[in-house]
């Protein structure tokens, strides 16, 4: 793991021996908020022209066929019920910046969220909880490597059922979609998964808690659930391949591609988040294979 910020990091001789070498950047950088948080997002538009300018950077890195993956969360206008438009202005602007393709867009739903914003949602009344953030693939070629067989997941009771009957009603649909009289009957083993990621991260404990509380380390205030890059990870690379967060604050991005017996780097300026992340190293639990 490289202690220093990510402008500075992927800019110096140490990240130029994996320039064209890494499969995937997957990260989560500190949101577009319009206020500040301990773990040093910056505000409004500077947040849009700082990470933009980071494309070309980030775009060089990466093999042929390798992938960008950013988590973005919502932002609200300061003082009125009124969303940003910020985080798409930003995603416009990176993907020009960095001469990208946008692959396919993410929602990652947390349905334990709490309620924010607080003042339109539980005082005022007048908005429902924001419970989900984006998630942007991009590449710098159309068709980066990309596999959905290793992300497969289980078929439903009424799937399955259709597999052992061999039966159920074929032809046009509403929608005007044909549906063949065998068109499901192949066993695939597993059902594509959608572009929607339902995820909570609403543990109280784990290895890293524990390791910050036993060593007297700052915990990060906005950890992500290892099961989104462990999905990203699988679905984008094999193991081996090289995959990198710049952004990395309790380096959840290098425990999954560690399990995951992929290389990692990770970027991270805070010190004690750096040493705190080691917690996340203790006790790696070997995988399925993919």
């Amino acid at each position: 793991m490289i202690s220093g910020t990510a402008d500075a990091a992927i800019r110096s001789p140490l990240m130029k021996k994996h320039q064209g070498k890494v499969q995937l950047i997957f990260t989560s950088p500190p949101f577009p908020l319009n206020r500040k948080k301990k773990y040093g997002n910056l505000e409004g538009p500077e947040f849009r022209h700082w990470l933009a300018g980071l494309a070309p950077a980030f775009a060089r890195l990466l093999k042929p066929n390798g992938s960008i993956v950013i988590e973005m969360g919502n932002a609200w206008e300061p003082g009125r019920p009124v969303m940003s438009t910020l985080a798409l202005k930003t995603l416009l602007d990176f993907l020009d910046s960095g001469d990208l393709f946008l692959c396919e867009q993410f929602v990652c739903y947390n349905k334990a969220r709490l309620p924010t914003p607080a003042q339109w949602v539980n005082v005022d009344r007048i908005r429902v909880k924001d419970a989900f953030t984006h998630i942007w693939w991009m590449s710098t070629t159309p068709r980066p490597k990309a596999n959905n067989r290793k992300i497969l997941k289980a078929y439903s009771a009424s799937m399955e059922k259709l597999l052992s009957s061999k039966s159920y009603n074929p032809g046009r649909r509403p929608s005007e979609h044909h549906i063949g009289k065998t068109s499901f009957l192949t066993n695939n083993h597993g059902a594509i998964p959608s572009n929607v990621l339902s995820v909570t991260n609403t543990r109280s404990t784990d290895d890293y808690l524990e390791y910050c509380r036993a060593h007297n380390l700052p915990v990060h205030p906005a950890r992500m659930p290892i099961e989104v890059p462990e999905f990203f990870i699988n679905f984008l690379t094999e193991p081996r391949d090289l995959v990198l967060d710049p952004f990395a604050g309790s380096n959840t991005t290098g425990a999954a591609a560690e399990r995951l017996r992929r290389r990692w780097v990770s970027i991270e300026p805070n010190d004690g988040y750096v040493e705190g992340s080691k917690g996340r190293f203790e006790a790696v639990q070997e995988p399925a294979r993919n």
